[in-house]
């Protein structure tokens, strides 16, 4: 078997196509069928070690709620220009409140969000520390999940939503994180039922291999959910990722798959046994990867509704994602950051 493995710098591109593909993402519309959760933040300063047990004592100063996880996606898709259109699940709770409210600001389209009574929002508190005039660091995190499984009557709505939604969609983006939202049965109804051209892209945290054959044009996993995929371990062993990819955009049936790698940058899989190295975009420290798959999700899935080949949407999300995590938090890049990005490398390789 002959393979074509290349390795492909921003700079190797065309640099000025990618920035039209971004100048074109306010014309998208995109609906995106995923686990909203609400990233909390609870930041404090230490105000001394407790006489109880050895542990700070934090003192209050702020708490803030953010989009995460599907929401998050959501949020980065916004962020980029494009209309957005969530369709999900949240409880009748604060946190699920919070999400709705975000969403309204930001002038959003809430009616696929679907309320549901006696089920909870699915909820990340971090709590950050420091002390005064210094830059809090987290020092625990606490998760609450849904406690039982999203009820069929919420189920349906959510597939009647979705199926609505499409007839008007430029793509389907599925954010599934395995609280019951999103599934493969669900993708491959709706799919079947979509109009032709419809982009669908995927990013699964924990169930990838069952949404083979739904329809799925691409998908954009990790490279430790691709190493639990395959139980194996890929580290530096480029040879390992390459096979582990290859059996994946096969099995899936896929026309591309992106592999995101942190500091080792990206991995682009497409037919023909062709591999493309992408190096990370800008800096290799990052400073926090929180929400980072949600960013590069977004803004693959944007560039390939504007008509890009799978390798200029890698970039466009290697690039946006390269950005992000240069930021603290669950955060977004706009559309007007990603461009001057990608102007500043075209001015540069000039």
């Amino acid at each position: 078997m002959t393979r074509t493995v290349a390795q492909t710098p921003s700079a190797s591109v065309d640099l000025l196509a990618l920035a039209e593909c971004v100048e074109k993402f306010p014309s998208k519309t995109v609906v995106l069928l995923g686990d909203f959760v609400a990233d909390e933040f609870q930041f404090g300063d230490i105000s001394r070690v407790s006489r109880e047990a050895p542990v700070l004592i934090l003192r209050h100063r702020e708490t803030r709620v953010v989009p995460g996880g599907g929401a998050n996606a959501a949020n980065n898709l916004a962020a980029l220009g494009a209309r957005v259109r969530p369709v999900t699940a949240v409880g009748q709770d604060a946190q699920g409140d919070a999400l709705l409210e975000y969403f309204r600001g930001k002038r959003a389209d809430v009616s696929g969000i679907v309320r549901v009574k006696g089920w909870s929002t699915p909820t990340k508190t971090r709590f950050l520390a420091g002390w005064a005039h210094t830059v809090g660091q987290q020092v625990l995190r606490v998760d609450r999940e849904p406690q039982a499984p999203l009820p069929e009557a919420a189920r349906k709505k959510i597939q009647q939503f979705l199926s609505a939604k499409i007839r008007s969609a430029d793509a389907l983006a599925v954010s599934d994180y395995g609280f019951g939202v999103a599934g493969p049965e669900l993708v491959r109804h709706v799919a079947k039922k979509a109009k032709h051209g419809l982009v669908v892209t995927l990013d699964a945290r924990y169930h990838l291999a069952a949404y083979a054959k739904a329809g799925i044009f691409s998908a954009t996993p990790n490279e430790a959910e691709l190493e639990a995929l395959h139980h194996t371990t890929i580290g530096a062993d480029f040879g390992e990722l390459t096979r582990c990819g290859e059996a994946t955009l096969d099995a899936m049936k896929l026309r591309a798959l992106l592999v995101t790698r942190g500091r080792d940058g990206m991995a682009l899989f497409e037919a023909r046994d062709r591999v493309t190295r992408i190096p990370v975009h800008g800096s290799d420290q990052a400073v926090d990867v929180t929400g980072a798959g949600d960013t590069v999700l977004a803004a693959y899935t944007l560039a390939l509704a504007c008509g890009a080949s799978p390798l200029e949407a890698a970039h466009i999300a290697n690039i946006a994602g390269g950005l992000v995590v240069m930021k603290r938090g669950t955060a977004t890049v706009s559309r007007t950051e990603l461009l001057e990005a990608i102007r500043r490398d075209a001015g540069g390789s000039s």
